[in-house]
Parts: structure tokens; C-alpha cells; sequence
């Protein structure tokens, strides 16, 4: 009878403990977080590093936990790579920093291995992966979706947290080129100038509305096109450094035509914010006539009213139209209405965990876990709420952005606090961890938004 009171005693205890939810984000919390974070992240620096060997010709990081223990990831690759380098500044010797470099640099160039002048590279690779022949005859690269583009973004990253050294890229950076052009020739909609991606498969954001269930090439994804705009920025930069002005010049030209068309297609004056867009739409043709002259079909019906627009907007409250803002591309007056309207909205996206990666009042909302494909309809990311912030600090929001570091480090102190590591997503109110305990990744970015509270050095991505 003891032991079954203790145990209710117990489970009370539990109960109301996750029943109070986040901790108040007062100043005193805020500073014992960052402690806490800090602590615990300091020690994972080394869990990151792998080693060379089978399909892998060079060392490289992986973002942590079991199910992404010796895989190299595209974007997490990249933006894990960020965090590491705020480890090392704040924790790290210059011979721990000459170390890591070749463990950042392998990334890129384990991804550009798999490279060729096709320009496709594959999202992921698995330390057993097959080589690039048998993996392109598996599918059809020109109609599958492919690595994320932010591999210039890591390369230019790299580059410039070694004084601007490009060196270590100009073998491989041909690769690096056809796989900017295959982006920009075959995954990109002609009428409107958006890149579409040609599946809904691991695109990143996995459940994102605007893609997932949708037709093939038919999603001018908001996201994909903030992060083309910031990689051909990278490709100005990195052809820069390796005494390319003519190309940099072109990469600088393209950039500027996608910035163009988010403009022009994907921002949304009625709501205040950028959205994806739908391209499935059917083609404007001159009537077709049979042998005998005869029109053919009742598509004739159209001809006195052909459409007069290449697009249409998806209004989904989907937290990627913040990259607008991460990227650059919105304008100062948008950036007003989007950190107004939008962003400070707490029926909408802003929560006491951070950003909602999908508005409560969408439709779609569900919180439920789920893996493969991961969870992007509500549930807080922390890469969400990272660039997020970066882009609120972008055009100068600084009381916002520190709201939302404050949120973070707080949601994350806790997890430590609670269960001695991170999860891969958390529940907006009241921040449980919904699943895939250990996860690393991007998190560790909770230690760049620190620094910056606290006044300190803060590493960038590029």
C-alpha cells in the first residue's frame, strides 16, 4: 500500500510539473537557461564529428540523435556547421577550430563528390550509400527533387570564417555551378521566374501545405525561392573569391531576377505577408482544329478571356514567409506589415515557445507527432524560430527578436533541465517535446541567439 501511495504521490508530482508548462521568462530564468544550455551544449561539440570511410571521402558532421547518427544532411549540415563555430568561439582553441575545418569542409565536399556537370547531388548520404551511377538509375533526376539549395551558403560560410579562403572549392567548383544551373534551368517556372519543386518529397519542411500532397512541379514554394535568392548570393561571393568577377556578376544577375519574382508573384498586400504559389494551372493555347477545320475540344470557350496571370497565390499561414525577411528580399515597408500583422500575432503565429510553424487557424493544424515526413504543421522548430529571428534583427525589430531569443533559450534550458537533452520539435503553449529525443541539429543555434542578448561575438551564417 506504501509503495502504490508513493507511486500516486509521485505521479502527481509529475503531472502538475508538466502540467505548469514554461518556465516565466523573467531575467533571472533567462540567465539560468543560458547557463544550462551552455553547459550541456559545450560537450557535444565532438559527437558532431565523423569520420571518412565508404561512400564518404571526406570527414564530415552530422546533426545528432539515433536516426541521423552517420548521415550527412543537406541543410542540417549547414546550419549546424553555424552553431559549431559559436561553440568554438566561445569554448574552443585554435587547434580545436584547425580541426573542426576539415570536418566543416568535408560537407560540402562529400556532397560535391556525388556531383556532376548534370548538376544533380543528392539530398542526404548514407555512409553505405551506392554511387552516384546506380543512385541515378534509380530515378529520374530531372524530375525528382535534390539537395537543398544552401550548399553554396555552407561553402561561402566556411570561406568566410577562414579570411575569405576559397581555395579549398576550386577543384569541385564546376560541380558547384551545373548544380546552381540545374536549379535555375530545369526547376524553375518559366511565366513566373519562381523555382517549383518537382515532388513533395523531403523538401525540407516536410508537411508544408503549400507542397505536400500537391501536384508534381506545381508548388513555387516560398521557401525554396528565399533560400535560391541567398545561394546565388553565396555563388556571387564564392566566384568572387576565386578571381571570377564575370561569373560573380551573372550569379549577382540571377539573384536579382528571383528577388524579382518573390516580388512580384508571391507577396501579398491584402495579408501582409509572402506566400507560396500555385503554378498548376492550365496552359493559355490557340485553339487546336481536327483534319476538317473543325475545332476540336470545348477549350475554345476560353479564347475570349485567356488568363491574364501566371500564378496563384496559396494563402496558407505557413511560418516560411518569414524568409522573406531571413533573406533580404522583402522590402522595408513589407517588413513593417509582416512584423506587425503577422508576426505579433498570438492567434497566429507568435507563441509562448516561439514561431508556430502553421497558424491555429489554418485548417491543417495538427500537433500530433509524426516522422518521416516530419511534422511542420504548428509544432515550434527551433530553426524556425532561429531565422526567424535573424531576419527580425535583418530590418531592426530588436525588441522582438529579443522576445524571442528569451522564448528560446528558456523552452530549450528547460528540456535540458528536464530530460538532459533536446528534442527535434516542441508543443507551441506550453513547449513538451513531441518526439526524437537527443536531437541536436539546428538547436544548438540556441547559443547564437544568446550571445547576441548578452552583447557577445555571434557567429552568422553567410
Amino acid at each position: 500500500m506504501k509503495k502504490i501511495l508513493l507511486f500516486a504521490t509521485m505521479l502527481t508530482a509529475f503531472t502538475a510539473n508538466a502540467a505548469e508548462g514554461l518556465p516565466e521568462v523573467t531575467p533571472a530564468n533567462v540567465r539560468k537557461y543560458t547557463r544550462i544550455c551552455r553547459e550541456n551544449i559545450y560537450k557535444l561539440q565532438e559527437g558532431m564529428y565523423r569520420q571518412a570511410g565508404q561512400a564518404m571521402a571526406y570527414p564530415f558532421l552530422t546533426p545528432g540523435s539515433s536516426q541521423y547518427n552517420d548521415v550527412l544532411w543537406d541543410w542540417d549540415s549547414w546550419l549546424c556547421d553555424v552553431a559549431l563555430r559559436q561553440i568554438l568561439l566561445e569554448n574552443g582553441s585554435e587547434k580545436d577550430k584547425e580541426k573542426a575545418l576539415d570536418y566543416e569542409r568535408g560537407c560540402v565536399l562529400n556532397s560535391l563528390s556525388y556531383g556532376g556537370m548534370d548538376g544533380w547531388i543528392p539530398i542526404w548520404i548514407e555512409r553505405d550509400a551506392p554511387s552516384r551511377d546506380v543512385q541515378l538509375s534509380r530515378r529520374d533526376p530531372w524530375k525528382s527533387n535534390m539537395h537543398k539549395p544552401c550548399l553554396a551558403q555552407h561553402a561561402a560560410f566556411i570561406t568566410m570564417q577562414s579570411g575569405g579562403d576559397a581555395e579549398w572549392l576550386r577543384e569541385q567548383f564546376h560541380f558547384l555551378q551545373a548544380f546552381e544551373d540545374k536549379y535555375m534551368n530545369w526547376h524553375r517556372h518559366k511565366a513566373t521566374g519562381l523555382l517549383y519543386w518537382e515532388t513533395d518529397e523531403a523538401i525540407g519542411v516536410d508537411t508544408d501545405p503549400s507542397t505536400f500532397y500537391r501536384p508534381d512541379e506545381s508548388s513555387g514554394s516560398i521557401f525554396l525561392n528565399c533560400l535560391m535568392y541567398k545561394e546565388l548570393l553565396a555563388m556571387e561571393y564564392l566566384a568572387g573569391q576565386l578571381g571570377m568577377p564575370e561569373i560573380a556578376r551573372q550569379y549577382r544577375s540571377q539573384a536579382a531576377s528571383v528577388k524579382a519574382a518573390v516580388q512580384e508573384h508571391c507577396w501579398d498586400p491584402r495579408d501582409g505577408f509572402f506566400y507560396s504559389v500555385d503554378l498548376n494551372l492550365r496552359p493559355v493555347d490557340k485553339p487546336a482544329l481536327d483534319s476538317t477545320g473543325m475545332r476540336k475540344g470545348d477549350f475554345f470557350l476560353h479564347v475570349g478571356g485567356p488568363r491574364n496571370y501566371d500564378c496563384l497565390i496559396q494563402r496558407f499561414s505557413v511560418w516560411s514567409g518569414f524568409l522573406a525577411l531571413w533573406s533580404g528580399i522583402a522590402s522595408e515597408e513589407q517588413a513593417k506589415e509582416m512584423v506587425e500583422r503577422q508576426y505579433r500575432d498570438e492567434s497566429s503565429f507568435n507563441c509562448p515557445a516561439g514561431v508556430r510553424t502553421l497558424s491555429p487557424l489554418e485548417k491543417m493544424y495538427n500537433l500530433k507527432a509524426s516522422g518521416n515526413p516530419s511534422s511542420w504543421n504548428g509544432p515550434v522548430w527551433i530553426i524556425a524560430n532561429y531565422l526567424v529571428f535573424r531576419g527580425l534583427l535583418k530590418y531592426g525589430y530588436e525588441e522582438d527578436a529579443r522576445d524571442l531569443a528569451r522564448k528560446t533559450i528558456v523552452l530549450l534550458g528547460r528540456d535540458f533541465e528536464r530530460f538532459g537533452a533536446l528534442h527535434e520539435y516542441y508543443l507551441p503553449e506550453n513547449g513538451e517535446p513531441v518526439l526524437n529525443k537527443g536531437f541536436q541539429n539546428w538547436n544548438l543555434l540556441v547559443l547564437n541567439m544568446a550571445a547576441w542578448l548578452e552583447g557577445k561575438p555571434v557567429v552568422e551564417e553567410f
